[in-house]
């Protein structure tokens, strides 16, 4: 059992620590994304900002490492749901440029290598 792992690693926790709690200080801008076809769009903004807080501090316990990284991989594929949404309109992109939320879909796959990365497998 690890007591201490990488500064990156608490560096990547504290990121979605930090994302996840912007749903509940701006949620109407998370609001503004969500796909028409996804109901109850509070209820999912909320959850998710509460699923990104705790698998955020999840990745700093080793009892909840992986499990955690498992959960941010699974919630990093869902959220391209809604990074393919923006693309679909100018209402959809909220305000956003085209460039910048086609930019989006690699970063999307480079922050779930980047959780990969701290499994022990």
């Amino acid at each position: 059992m690890k007591l201490f792992y990488p500064w990156h690693l608490y560096l990547m926790g504290g990121m979605y620590v930090l994302a996840g709690l912007m749903h509940f200080i701006k949620p109407k801008m998370y609001m503004r994304i969500m796909p028409n076809y996804l109901p109850y769009h509070k209820t999912l903004v909320y959850l998710s900002g509460l699923s990104e807080i705790l698998l955020g501090m999840g990745v700093c316990f080793s009892i909840t490492k992986n499990l955690s990284i498992y959960g941010l991989i699974v919630m990093l594929i869902l959220f391209l749901l809604v990074h393919f949404y923006m693309l679909s309109g100018k209402k959809a992109a909220a305000g956003i440029p085209k460039w910048l939320l086609v930019l989006r879909l690699p970063l999307q796959f480079l922050l779930i290598y980047w959780a990969y990365q701290y499994l022990d497998i």
